[in-house]
């Protein structure tokens, strides 16, 4: 069973209003969902609000710890005014996902494969905007995963062969993959390697249709000193598969 806001809210409302908080305010037990050798699963509401008529689903593998900071300190302002659960949620989500030089990078290489112009924009910039009825960013696990309190990374352990973190692809992501109608018409944008092997095991099992995994994507983090190299080297093929999808 999903841990929502709802389970957490009263916790939430216990730490101070701010705009960011620290490792030791929220990796805490009143957060933990599980733990596993030096894994650890906390609570955040940012894989909450779900977007029923997304096109493209922008795929990462676990909010970081600034994504959760971020989120949870959305929560903690919005319940000083307001007990609607699901526009928290949404207003989490909004705050949250791929903030500062993360989207920036996304963006940029978006636009650079012409994923505008198939879909009528100026830039992909807008559908974190004002047409973000098209985007539904999602991690594969829905809770920040830390290993030894750091972000995890999808390397170690190898995301595709832990147990523990595969369980929550199994019983999360693939269920909300399947809530949208059309699924298999959607364009799947996995960030970075870790991501991708996870997509096409997932189409080896017969979950993700034929053509719709954008392959060669690079993880747009800063810290990715391969990422324009990356870029470039699948930046043609990108294009072409971008065409022929839509």
């Amino acid at each position: 069973m999903k841990k929502t806001l709802h389970d957490y809210k009263d916790i939430i409302k216990k730490l101070p209003i701010k705009n960011k908080y620290t490792k030791e305010e929220l990796l805490i037990d009143d957060f933990l969902i599980e733990k596993s050798n030096n894994i650890e699963i906390y609570y955040a509401p940012h894989n909450e609000y779900f977007n029923p008529k997304a096109k493209i689903f922008i795929v990462g593998i676990t909010p970081g710890f600034q994504q959760m900071s971020t989120a949870i300190a959305t929560a903690r302002k919005e319940l000083e005014f307001t007990d609607d659960i699901n526009e928290i949620q949404y207003r989490c989500k909004v705050a949250a996902r791929f903030s500062g030089s993360l989207r920036k990078n996304i963006i940029n290489m978006l636009d650079d494969i012409k994923l505008n112009e198939v879909l009528h924009l100026e830039s992909v910039s807008e559908i974190f905007e004002e047409k973000d009825y098209l985007l539904h960013t999602i991690s594969l696990i829905p809770y920040p995963v830390f290993v030894k309190k750091e972000n995890y990374t999808g390397h170690t352990p190898k995301l595709n062969k832990s147990e523990i973190l595969m369980k929550y692809v199994y019983e999360h992501f693939i269920c909300e993959f399947k809530k949208i109608e059309n699924y298999k018409e959607i364009l799947l944008v996995p960030l970075g390697k870790a991501v991708e092997d996870v997509l096409l095991k997932l189409k080896d099992d017969g979950v993700i249709g034929e053509n719709q995994i954008l392959i060669g994507f690079p993880h747009p983090s800063g810290a990715n000193v391969n990422r324009l190299k990356q870029f470039e080297k699948n930046k043609e093929n990108m294009k072409r598969f971008i065409k022929n999808k839509f």
